[in-house]
Formats: C-alpha cells, structure tokens, sequence
C-alpha cells in the first residue's frame, strides 16, 4: 500500500469525504480536524508528519500493552501462517479452545462455558438473549424483563441500547427499543451528607429489591458494570454493591449479567472486576460475564460471553429450538484468539496486576495538586482508571468542554478524550516512569489552559 506521494492532508480530505467516523458529529471536523495516523509504538501514536500523541485512553479503553506490541506481533505473524479463519459451527481450533480453558481457569471453573463474537454489544446481547431462552427452556417463559442502572451504557445495537441509559444514545431509537427497568446507579458520587460510598451502594441495592419484589416472577436479569460505569463519567462504585446484587438476583431468581466489557482484563486492578466484590476477599461471580476491548490487547475486533454449566446444561438437547441459535460470521476467529491468547501470556509473564499496582501509585502522586484544586469535583481512581469533574457553572463552557479538552490536550501531544466534563485517564500498562510525569504533567497544563 503506497503512500509516499500523498500528503497527510490530502489523507485528511479523502477520510472526510468517504469515511462516516463513529460517535462524532461530522460538520464538527469542520473545526477539529482529523489526525492522520501513521504509526504507532508503545504508549504513542503518530501522524503523518511525526507529531506524537501519548494514548491516555488506550485509543478507547482497548489497546492494554502499546501500539506494535512485539509478543502479540510475533504471535500473530505465526499465527497468520496457519490458519487465519475457519467458520466454529461443525468445526473448532486450537486458539479457541485454549482461549476458553484459559479463562474459564480464571474463574477457578465456574464460568466454564465462552460464547464468542465480535464486540461488545454483541456480547451483551448474547448474554440477554441466552438469559431470556434459559427462563424459557426452563418453562418459566414469562421472565422476559432486564433491569440496568441509572446512567448505564452497554452498546448501541438495538438490544444493547435496550438496557443503556445514557440519553445521548438512546433517545433517537427509543421507539425501536424494548424498554429496561432503569434502578438507581451505586454511583459514590451522589453520597448525601454524611453518607459513605458503601451507604450509596446499599441504598441502591434497596432500590433494586424494591423493583425485584415488585416484578416477581417477570425479570430475567440484571445487568451491571463492575466496580466502574464508564460512558456516563466514570461512575465509581463500591465492591459491596455486587455482593449485594448477587444476593438479591438469589434470593429472586434472577440472572446476574456482569458487562466487564470495558473494566475487565486488569483495568480495576483484578483480572476481573467481579473478583473485588467478596467481603473476604473473594470473587463473587455473575451468571453471565461480557468481555471485549483489552481481551485481544486492542488488535482485533473480539468478544465473548462467559457462563456456568447450569445455564449451558438449559440449552444442551436433542431438540434444535432449544440450542443457542445465535451466530457471527467471524466467531471464535483464529487470528483474535490468538491475540487474546498472547495478551493473557503477558499478564502471566510480566506479573501485571501486580506491576500496574506500582505503575498507579506514582501516577496518583504525579496527579495529586488536582485533588485539592477548587476547579475539580470527585477525583476518583480505581486501579488504572483516573478521574475527576471540572468545576464548569457556564453552560456554554460546559456544553464545549470536552472539545476544547480534546483539542488543546492534542496540541501537547496528549490523546485524551473527556465525557462531558469528565476527565479521564485509561492509558495502556506499559507506561514507562518518564511517560508517567508526562502524562500527568500534559494532563494538568491542558486543564489549566481549558478552565482559563
């Protein structure tokens, strides 16, 4: 593919007119132009003419260890040689088979069984519909309701946006969608006055049980994102709202859907951010876990549903309507696995849950002058996610914060993208202590700038 004789605005230009880029108001690039990328390397990205960009979100929460990381490119080239696809219906391979061992081994066995697909909202679908089709291949058919957090975000395909409460999203498709009950969020930020985090999660779950007693009999799941509700502002909550939600959907019959899309693979600190809900510090497992983003190590496109064997057994007869007739094109691809297999190797081979430990106390130290700031609300962290509110009372200012964030952070070669006025940092785990000064330091001038 050659390049060389086409300028990087002319690159610019083509992608305007023939690319429709997600989650972006086009006539917007009016003003804020596209950067043209032409490489990447570690923690960095950079554009055609050799500005560098510190990724400070994992270009959207996926990529765990860099750009060009070499183990994942070396198995991927062997990989390549091999077998680069092959259909999972009436066939299987090695990369899949291990992949699902590998992980189920995580869960010491009791999410067993993996479902796979290509991206997270095909994987929270997955997990609705297998829980619908389980109430109903165990007679118990009128269990068709979800249940989804104030706030929560969980894809944008029909189903997906079904249980997404985020307006932004949602609201244009409403008429397509099949409502969810929406309960409160265990977010710790709306603590009354003398409240803990933990008595915010405890007065969510009393809002859950409420609608549990009210529905008997009708709800099929809940579905949540542990520990952390990214798209609507790092909603950070406590361990013991889980243990308390696994209790209820118990007590009540009900599935527990853990979308560990986006907080799963070591981003809370644990592997899985269910394994931090445990009063002694043990996991508590859903009936159902979502993963994708970082599972292939931001490569190649991969989801999956994890499940237990009592949920597979509701499936397994001789009669084909009872199966899980759901498909993708490219499930279980050869290439995917094989990234995602590389990438739990460098969690084993590196230690990682423990070297990202070090690697977020000193970025914590460097971003400290931010917690005491008037101009910043809830600064929050768990594991390698950072966050805070800008203190914005214009409206104007806030309805543009996150554009002019985005913009002067780029000007100091920083990739950050905030939610409203949510700044975030997700950055890959491979920071090097110099990368870690920079970030914080790029990350606090580009607030100083916004907020001037």
């Amino acid at each position: 593919m050659k390049s060389d004789n086409i300028s990087s605005a002319d690159w610019v230009a083509r992608s305007l007119r023939s690319v429709w880029h997600p989650c972006t108001q086009m006539q917007h690039h009016e003003s804020v132009p596209l950067i043209p990328v032409s490489h990447g390397k570690g923690a960095w990205l950079v554009d055609m003419q050799g500005n560098e960009y510190l990724d400070a979100i994992s270009s959207w929460w996926v990529n765990l260890f860099g750009h060009a990381n070499p183990r994942i490119n070396a198995a991927l080239k062997d990989q390549l040689d091999r077998l680069e696809h092959a259909m999972l219906a009436g066939f299987t391979h090695q990369p899949v088979v291990e992949l699902s061992e590998r992980l189920g081994a995580l869960t010491g066995g009791v999410l067993g069984h993996c479902f796979y697909a290509s991206d997270g909202a095909s994987a929270v679908e997955i997990a609705l519909k297998m829980s619908f089709h389980f109430w109903r291949n165990s007679g118990q058919s009128q269990k068709q309701e979800f249940v989804c957090l104030s706030g929560s975000y969980h894809g944008e395909t029909i189903g997906a946006l079904a249980v997404t409460d985020v307006a932004l999203f949602r609201d244009a498709y409403g008429p397509l969608l099949q409502r969810a009950h929406v309960v409160a969020s265990p977010d710790a930020r709306l603590a009354q006055p003398g409240e803990s985090a933990e008595d915010v999660a405890r007065r969510a779950a009393a809002a859950l049980e409420a609608l549990l007693q009210e529905r008997s009999g009708k709800i099929a799941a809940v579905i949540v994102e542990p520990l952390v509700q990214c798209a609507t502002g790092m909603a950070m909550h406590d361990p013991a709202y889980l243990r308390q939600v696994r209790a209820l959907c118990d007590r009540h019959e009900v599935h527990m859907i853990a979308d560990e899309i986006a907080v799963g693979c070591g981003r809370t600190g644990t592997f899985f951010a269910c394994e931090q809900a445990g009063e002694n510090g043990e996991a508590v497992w859903p009936d159902f876990v979502c993963l994708s983003k970082g599972i292939s190590g931001g490569y190649l496109p991969l989801s999956l549903v994890m499940t237990r064997e009592a949920i597979y057994q509701a499936f397994y007869d001789a009669d084909v309507r009872r199966g899980f007739l759901h498909s993708h094109s490219y499930t279980g691809n050869p290439l995917a696995c094989r990234a995602a297999l590389a990438t739990l190797d460098i969690f084993a081979q590196d230690d990682v849950l423990v070297t990202n430990r070090v690697k977020a106390q000193k970025l914590s130290v460097a971003l400290a002058p931010l917690v005491s700031d008037e101009r910043v609300q809830n600064f929050r962290q768990r594991g390698m996610i950072w966050a805070f509110d800008a203190v914005v009372n214009d409206a104007d200012q806030a309805a543009n914060f996150s554009r002019r964030f985005f913009t002067a952070a780029l000007q100091r070669g920083l990739l950050l993208r905030p939610i409203g006025r949510t700044v975030y940092l997700m950055p890959p785990y491979i920071l090097g202590d110099e990368e870690i000064v920079q970030l914080a330091e790029r990350t606090r001038s580009t607030f100083d700038e916004v907020m001037a």
